[in-house]
């Protein structure tokens, strides 16, 4: 994934130059443009991990449902082959049915091993999935306050080039540039609360259950 960086604009120049020939306000403006641009680098490199982290939730995301599929279909054949015991035992008799009634039984207890492995997988995946939508919402964040800094810095210079030096303006851009990170892990977390909320509806509707369910009958 790309990360973002600074390249260094004709103004920004212009700004130093101004700014080491005594000229006050240049002065000041250049000190807060680059704590500002420190500030973006900070946030450039938190959406760049964040972005990093929601990919490698969604391919664990789907590792877990492959495996869960696996352990389903693997969960079909052994219930294919307990229909067919148990309808061998009430085609023969003896110690024959008494055999065949035992495969049943087993073939029954391995089914409950393998449905609790797939379930814990299809948890896993849904984690995961969750994860995966809390780091990419909380990446936009990120971004977003990235380019609030980058327009706080056009703004604060187009300040100067047009002579203005009110402090309350430039505050005013600063504090415009700051202020989405405060709500990135409030936005993150309600964010993932809806996605499990989501999630759990999902799961009670997945083919799973209706496997589960048809082999039961």
């Amino acid at each position: 994934m790309s990360e973002g960086f600074h390249v260094h604009g004709a103004h920004e120049h212009e700004l130093e130059h101004r700014a080491q020939h005594g000229d006050d306000f240049a002065g000041k403006l250049a000190v807060t443009t680059a704590i500002l641009a420190t500030l973006g680098a900070l946030f450039s490199y938190q959406g760049g991990a964040t972005q990093n982290d929601a990919l490698l939730f969604k391919n664990e995301a789907a590792i877990k449902k492959t495996e869960a599929s696996d352990q389903w279909n693997y969960y079909q054949a052994k219930s294919n082959k307990q229909n067919l015991a148990e309808l061998a035992v009430t085609l023969t008799s003896g110690d024959v049915a008494e055999r065949y009634k035992s495969e049943a039984k087993r073939y029954s207890e391995e089914k409950k091993d393998i449905q609790k492995k797939a379930e814990e997988l299809e948890k896993a995946g849904q984690d995961a999935n969750v994860h995966a939508e809390q780091s990419m919402h909380v990446h936009h964040r990120w971004a977003q306050s990235m380019t609030l800094i980058q327009v706080a810095i056009a703004l604060a210079v187009m300040q100067w080039l047009e002579g203005r030096s009110d402090k309350r303006r430039t505050a005013a851009t600063v504090i415009v540039a700051i202020v989405v990170p405060r709500d990135v892990a409030a936005g993150g977390d309600h964010h993932s609360q809806a996605d499990a909320e989501r999630q759990d509806e999902d799961h009670e509707h997945s083919p799973s259950h209706v496997l589960e369910s048809s082999c039961a009958v």
